[in-house]
């Protein structure tokens, strides 16, 4: 497939090479090359459509090929959980959300191909993404406020799955993949594929999952230092999961213009103590129309719409309704990629979206969140230029955000995020950058017209319609080197936040009409200044060519308020490393994660996560089968069955994650 290498107005969509990886390992070895050839796959949320190792303005690291399907999980925070910077909520199997540098929830943006995913997973741990990560061509993770540039709810940055659904480039012939695998932790079954071909100049493209799997085996009792409680498997932790998509697109040499349309139905058990299940449902539908240097000083002209109905209902121990979760969305946007002007490359573009969401009772009781009408509508532009030796890189958002709920007040607010950025190469092979940014959230609906029972996480939330923005203000210091066969990556970061936004658990326990009782734990959303730092290193060998290869990293983080006390759910300090084998059809590999022991707890947490140990293997083989090229593979996960605890888990209490877990499967490509 061609890559659409262009800045933000065609990057953000465009389809993504599929790299050879051994036959350009086994051309650099035969020319003699000193550096083994690099696969270079392009960041496609990026403004500029940079590689992993050109970024200014963001950290990036993009998850594709046998790297992806290796440490694939149920879930998109699972999949993404041993990455620099980034931690999972850890709800049980069905829900895990990326957590980055200690963000959660509506500062962490999800998108798919460059749109919003248009769930309700930013609200609650227990609501899981709607993209599929089983059918995606590669997931890219953009860390840092300079993300904003997708929206407000991106400050602690974001998480791209791109499913290139929407066909960009023409199939000389029928193409895709499929995959199979089973795990004897859970007994999960799944079975994912996708197919590309092509009638003349129109380019056709279908995907879909199926998922199933039982309540999965835990290591040792299921409350935390409470030797009295269940063993065995843990109650409440099966799922079940399909999904769909088609695309078609009319391609040619003036760009290309196409439509898709995608369902989900994913219904899932929720591990509190008292045990409920989430029924999902999703049916989306996007179009995407590219025209390459429409007229003189333009190099492309990029539309794009959005459309998203979503829903799910929170269900109790006999399958009847308590909450019912809703989100019909329209997200439009529009950008102009111009020609160098002035020594300046960059896009301008607009944004709009329209929701409406709530969280309805499903018992006659009060709301969780009324019906509320959200609009938004945003101008950006993105530049980049070389002053002599430096590459510069700076970015701009304005944009309005109105929220109308049904009887209550009406809130609007005005936002400016800006990030400027500096890379230098001061020698070769090694550069050194630096990011300062300001950046601005409106508080999500939920923060500010919560008045009711969410029965999943067994709270009773209550916002505060009189809320003001967000507001960060962030610095980041880089130093890397990326070339050679060893190449090491270091960044440090301060984001002061301004009037942040929690929940902050009373210890008041209230009924289901938020009276005195025994049920739910009173979660009032507050909001008060606080800063997060942390700093990352990474350092590896030989990552894409044949024999061995080595990887090591480490990073940390920490949240406070500025009045005292740690913000709550936050991750544990890390350090880990990788080996692998590569040679021809053999591929092996081996990682341990270590992380410490989380006592920084926030006022109303109770108890410090234990430290643990994470050890993981796969072994594959691949043969080649007429035109099919057959991969056998087996992954194991927590091989030394620890029992692990997450502290940025809601549920680290009561809920540990899967013990020993041995994964067999076998993919194609044809």
């Amino acid at each position: 497939m061609n890559v659409q290498r262009t800045l933000l107005a065609s990057a953000i969509l465009s389809a993504l090479s599929t790299l050879n990886y051994a036959n350009a390992q086994v051309a650099a070895a035969a020319a003699g090359a000193a550096d083994p050839v690099v696969p270079r796959v392009i960041v496609t949320a990026n403004p500029f459509g940079k590689s992993e190792g050109d970024q200014i303005l963001t950290p990036t690291k993009i998850l594709s090929g046998d790297e992806l399907r290796d440490k694939l999980g149920g879930s998109l925070g699972e999949t993404l959980s041993q990455e620099l910077g980034v931690s999972a909520s850890g709800f049980g199997a069905g829900a895990s959300r990326p957590i980055i540098r200690g963000l959660e929830g509506a500062r962490v943006k999800m998108l798919e191909n460059g749109m919003a995913v248009a769930d309700v997973s930013g609200l609650s741990n227990d609501h899981a993404v709607s993209a599929d990560g089983a059918v995606a061509r590669q997931i890219e993770i953009l860390r840092g406020p300079a993300a904003l540039l997708y929206g407000s709810g991106a400050i602690g940055g974001l998480v791209n799955v791109v499913n290139e659904r929407i066909p960009t480039a023409l199939e000389a012939k029928p193409a895709g993949q499929l995959e199979t695998r089973y795990g004897t932790v859970d007994k999960g079954r799944s079975a994912s594929g996708s197919l590309d071909g092509a009638v003349g100049n129109i380019g056709l493209h279908i995907d879909g999952n199926i998922r199933r799997s039982d309540d999965y085996k835990i290591p040792d009792n299921r409350v935390l230092d409470d030797p009295s409680s269940a063993s065995g498997r843990l109650p409440q932790s099966f799922t079940r999961q399909d999904t769909l998509g088609a695309g078609a697109s009319l391609i040619g040499d003036w760009g290309h213009a196409g439509v898709s349309v995608s369902t989900l139905n994913n219904r899932y058990g929720i591990p509190t103590l008292e045990g409920s299940q989430i029924d999902q449902s999703q049916i989306r539908y996007d179009a995407d129309t590219l025209f390459n240097k429409p007229f003189g000083g333009v190099e492309t002209i990029k539309l794009k719409v959005g459309y998203t109905d979503y829903e799910h209902a929170e269900l109790d121990d006999e399958n009847k309704p308590e909450v019912l979760f809703t989100n019909r969305a329209l997200e439009t946007r529009a950008e102009l990629t111009h020609a160098p002007l002035a020594g300046w490359h960059g896009t301008l573009g607009v944004q709009t979206e329209n929701a409406h969401f709530s969280a309805l009772s499903g018992e006659g009781g009060p709301d969780t969140v009324p019906v509320t009408h959200s609009m938004s509508s945003a101008l950006f532009l993105v530049e980049e230029r070389d002053v002599g030796p430096v590459r510069v890189n700076a970015g701009a958002r304005l944009e309005s955000v109105k929220r109308t709920p049904l009887g209550n007040v009406e809130r609007k607010f005005d936002l400016a995020s800006y990030s400027v950025g500096t890379q230098w190469p001061f020698t070769q092979g090694y550069s050194m950058g630096a990011t300062v940014s300001v950046a601005q959230r409106a508080p999500a609906t939920e923060e500010l017209y919560s008045g009711g029972p969410h029965d999943a996480t067994q709270t009773f939330d209550i916002g505060n319609a009189d809320f003001k923005k967000e507001t960060s203000r962030n610095i980041e210091l880089s130093l890397q080197k990326v070339t050679g066969l060893v190449r090491w990556k270091a960044n440090v970061f301060q984001n002061k936040v301004k009037d942040f936004i929690y929940g902050n658990i009373s210890g008041a326990l209230v009924d289901e009409e938020g009276n005195p009782g025994q049920e739910l734990l009173q979660r009032v959303y507050q909001q008060a200044d606080a800063s997060i730092r942390g700093a990352e290193a990474e350092v590896s060998y030989n990552q894409h060519g044949e024999g061995l290869s080595l990887r090591g990293f480490a990073d940390t983080s920490r949240g406070k308020l500025d009045h005292g006390g740690s913000l709550p759910l936050q991750p544990a300090a890390r350090i880990g490393a990788d080996a692998g084998y590569r040679s021809g059809p053999l591929r092996a590999g081996m990682s341990v994660v270590r992380a410490q022991s989380q006592d920084r707890l926030a006022s109303f947490e109770q108890h410090a996560t234990p430290a643990y140990t994470q050890l993981g293997a796969n072994v594959s083989w691949t043969q080649r089968m007429g035109t099919l090229d057959l991969t056998w593979f087996m992954i194991a996960r927590n091989l030394l069955n620890e029992d692990i605890r997450l502290s940025t888990s809601v549920l680290k209490d009561v809920s540990p994650l899967p013990g020993r877990n041995f994964l067999f499967g076998v993919r194609t490509k044809f």
